[in-house]
């Protein structure tokens, strides 16, 4: 059996839009305010695990569907640089879905959609794991699809007898309509307390023209 280090490194993993939409769902929160720095180190702390690096990763719309949304995001991740927090982003695409009104009628909507937001965060936490970057992965998202990368942590915990242990930490609250994190981790909820407790004090949203 692989020997449990006293001191686990972490590596987090943030699914921007993933954490907003379920953040808003339980909170009532009405943009992605979360400062990813104060979760990962609120979360360290509790457990006292040693943070290291942070990955965070979403959609943006273009400058042209969505101006207001893509000036937030190109904001907002920039001056996660300046704190060392690594981003990667992909423009959303957009298609028309039916949707039902409470009349009966039906009537269609763009919808932005991620391409490839979930393949690249469980490649990145298989890799992270293959090169011994971590003993912990943090992950910032309830995405089923990442059970897989899961799966694959346990064998490469196995064949290199290491230990490694992956968590699944996400907002929770009474209205939350989905209370459970991703399948083989272990859950972490992310409760209103906390959640407020690491807000980002800056407001990316645009400023309106006067």
């Amino acid at each position: 059996m692989a020997t449990e280090p006293p001191i686990k490194r972490v590596v987090s993993f943030f699914d921007g839009q993933n954490l907003f939409h379920h953040a808003r769902e339980a909170f009532g929160i009405q943009y992605p305010n979360y400062d990813p720095w104060k979760l990962v180190e609120h979360i360290c702390n509790s457990h006292g695990w040693a943070q290291n690096e942070i990955y965070f990763y979403t959609g943006i719309p273009s400058a042209i569907d969505k101006p207001f949304w893509n000036h937030f995001w190109t904001a907002k991740m920039a001056v996660m640089g300046t704190r060392g927090i690594k981003t990667f982003s992909r423009e959303l695409r957009y298609r028309n879905q039916a949707i039902t009104l409470a009349n009966g009628n039906t009537t269609s909507t763009l919808v932005g959609q991620e391409k490839g937001i979930d393949v690249r965060i469980a490649l990145d936490i298989v890799r992270y794991a293959l090169e011994n970057k971590y003993d912990v992965a943090l992950v910032f998202s309830q995405d089923q699809d990442l059970s897989e990368a899961v799966t694959d942590i346990k064998k490469i915990s196995t064949l290199h007898n290491r230990w490694i242990k992956v968590a699944c930490a996400f907002p929770f609250s009474p209205a939350s309509p989905k209370t459970r994190g991703i399948n083989g981790t272990d859950w972490i909820k992310i409760d209103r307390t906390i959640y407020q407790a690491c807000i980002d004090p800056n407001d990316y949203r645009p400023k309106p023209s006067k």
